[in-house]
């Protein structure tokens, strides 16, 4: 961890040293690289270096710090970056609760803001704070609506619920709520916990209580595997359910075989080698990993292509504000704004963007693919 930390205020220094003789676009990154939300911000702090340090022509700065996954940490990392070093855009932060306060500070500041977080409410409804905010995560809504579908097709009708009790839990939550109903699926529980809780086995005899054909896991990392242990270890053999957070292979390791069989609906990107050669989604998964593994010599996990995905988003749209004014400025930032709202048709390891004046998230349904653990690897589900 201390390394970690030392190596992002490497980088921050670095940034701040840079020449100014020229315009140049100023990227600030808060992300969760130490707390409850490193399994998450550690691989996005790895894809830094990997960054484009020019887009057409426009030399790239990067300062990227780490909110040890505090809310008011990066708020300060937001500000900071703001007001001492004009940075043109935001990205940021890992986790959920910790990127709501962001919101305000990009509003403020009318700085172009894209979280790495996952739940809706961060570009949901649309007003004059979240139009400054986009989200390249797709939306829990467009999960949790494809995951209940193949539920139901399995024939389920009773579905427990456990998830974490912050923003990402409860978005999820919101939404099933709404959406079970509607495919026949009757919500049995809403248990909660909190990210670094260390038993919940409570709540999970409480879902075994109410005797569900099925089990819904709405959480993220590592801790998304304690609930999932804890309903095998108590004899729960049903089939369990989980989100696009755990797309980690520490998930996996830490959960072994407690987490054989979990399915949920996910990118692209982990699972790209099982998609059909002749598939749009493959290019841009496939041009992300060879990078980072040319930088690491390992294997990325999908937040790490939630950061890459970012910047993807910022490079279709800086040719049309470059046309309208110089970085550094007030009116390149809403130029940035205004184009980032209206790119079009962008294949990213997190899916097929679509963005528009009402949907800053820009994905549908072709953007959740259903994903199965299976031999101790994330495999397309058949």
């Amino acid at each position: 961890m201390l390394r970690t930390k030392t190596w992002l205020i490497a980088l921050a220094a670095t940034a701040l040293t840079a020449g100014s003789a020229h315009a140049q676009l100023k990227v600030g990154i808060t992300m969760s690289a130490s707390g409850p939300g490193a399994a998450l911000g550690q691989p996005q702090s790895k894809t830094v270096p990997i960054l484009p340090k020019e887009i057409g022509g426009q030399k790239v700065t990067y300062v990227a710090l780490d909110d040890e996954s505090d809310p008011t940490k990066a708020a300060q990392n937001a500000r900071k970056m703001i007001s001492e070093e004009k940075v043109d855009v935001l990205l940021g932060s890992s986790l959920t609760p910790v990127s709501l306060p962001l919101i305000d500070i990009a509003a403020e500041s009318k700085t172009p803001l894209l979280t790495l977080a996952a739940a809706a409410v961060l570009v949901q409804p649309m007003d004059d704070k979240k139009k400054w905010v986009f989200k390249v995560v797709p939306n829990d809504d467009i999960m949790a609506r494809a995951i209940l579908k193949h539920i139901a097709k399995s024939g389920a009708k009773k579905l427990g619920y456990i998830g974490f009790s912050d923003g990402y839990g409860e978005g999820y939550y919101n939404v099933l709520k709404v959406e079970a109903a509607k495919v026949g699926i009757e919500l049995t529980t809403h248990e909660v916990y909190a990210r670094n809780d260390a038993s919940v086995t409570g709540q999970v005899l409480k879902i075994i209580a109410t005797k569900p054909d099925a089990v819904f896991i709405a959480a993220a990392g590592t801790p998304a595997v304690l609930p999932q242990k804890a309903l095998r270890e108590r004899g729960y053999k049903g089939p369990i359910y989980q989100t696009h957070g755990v797309a980690t292979n520490e998930f996996i390791k830490l959960g072994g075989k407690d987490v054989e069989g979990a399915v949920y609906t996910g990118e692209a990107f982990t699972i790209v080698d099982d998609l059909p050669k002749d598939s749009p989604f493959r290019a841009a998964p496939e041009k992300f990993i060879a990078a980072y593994k040319a930088q690491h010599k390992e294997e990325p996990a999908a937040f790490a292509a939630h950061l890459w995905d970012s910047m993807v988003l910022v490079e279709n749209a800086l040719p049309s504000a470059l046309k309208a004014a110089k970085p550094g400025t007030p009116e390149f930032r809403a130029a940035l704004r205004e184009a980032l709202e209206n790119g079009k048709q962008i294949y990213l390891n997190n899916g097929l963007s679509n963005m528009s004046p009402t949907d800053h998230n820009g994905y549908d349904e072709r953007s959740a693919f259903l994903i199965k653990v299976e031999g101790g690897k994330f495999r397309l589900a058949k």
